[in-house]
């Protein structure tokens, strides 16, 4: 591991969704958790090993962010801001070729009033990630885990993109490599109903899942995703 990450003990999540308890060298430190919802939906980190890596910003209220999970085969990436940028940093390569031509990437542009996480100029196609984080015994992880009013939301405006006569790409990334599988989670079935519409319509869907290679994320393999 790089240099600049440190080993620590995972202490509590706090109520404010962005901030944790870890200890570090041997003190309970205020840390930065880059996630978009609670690591705490997804599983219990108490007592866990983590990565924590300084965070740059002189005014940030926290001197680390959480970056990793210790598992039984390296680390686990949990900062999902980095899973994006696996991602932009793959779109050219042909694991990616079912998008086509991938030459002008812009990332977090907006189209018609919705922020993609990637658009490609040269098809007009937006691009939307979805980081999955499973922790299940099983070799299958669904999405989404728990109900989630905003991906539903994004799906319904992707919709509107696809009836404007926006390419759309959907791709979802496990941060567990020792997944090899993907599902939609039946159970929710407003994101499934607002899924099928949009794959109806033409939107396109890869998986594919990362590993943490020198403290660094890389896109390990694609996955098969059941729709």
């Amino acid at each position: 591991m790089e240099q600049s990450f440190k080993h620590g003990i995972f202490k509590e999540e706090l109520k404010n969704r962005f901030l944790c308890q870890v200890e570090v060298d041997t003190k309970d430190t205020l840390c930065y958790i880059p996630s978009s919802c609670r690591l705490s939906n997804f599983i219990d980190l108490t007592g866990r090993e983590v990565l924590v890596s300084p965070v740059l910003s002189p005014n940030a209220r926290t001197s680390y962010s959480v970056y990793a999970l210790s598992g039984c085969q390296g680390f686990i990436l949990l900062n999902m801001s980095k899973a994006n940028e696996a991602v932009a940093g793959s779109i050219k390569n042909r694991r990616f070729s079912f998008l086509g031509k991938r030459t002008h990437i812009r990332r977090e542009y907006k189209v018609s009033g919705y922020k993609s996480d990637l658009y490609i100029e040269d098809t007009n196609t937006v691009v939307e990630i979805k980081s999955i984080l499973s922790f299940s015994n099983s070799r299958e992880a669904q999405f989404p885990s728990v109900y989630s009013q905003r991906a539903i939301d994004q799906l319904m405006k992707l919709n509107r993109l696809l009836e404007e006569g926006y390419r759309v790409g959907y791709i979802f990334v496990s941060l567990n490599p020792k997944i090899k599988q993907l599902a939609l989670n039946e159970e929710i079935r407003e994101y499934r109903d607002a899924f099928n519409c949009c794959t109806d319509k033409g939107m396109m869907v890869k998986g594919v899942s990362l590993k943490l290679i020198d403290g660094e994320p890389v896109i390990y393999s694609s996955l098969p995703v059941i729709i």
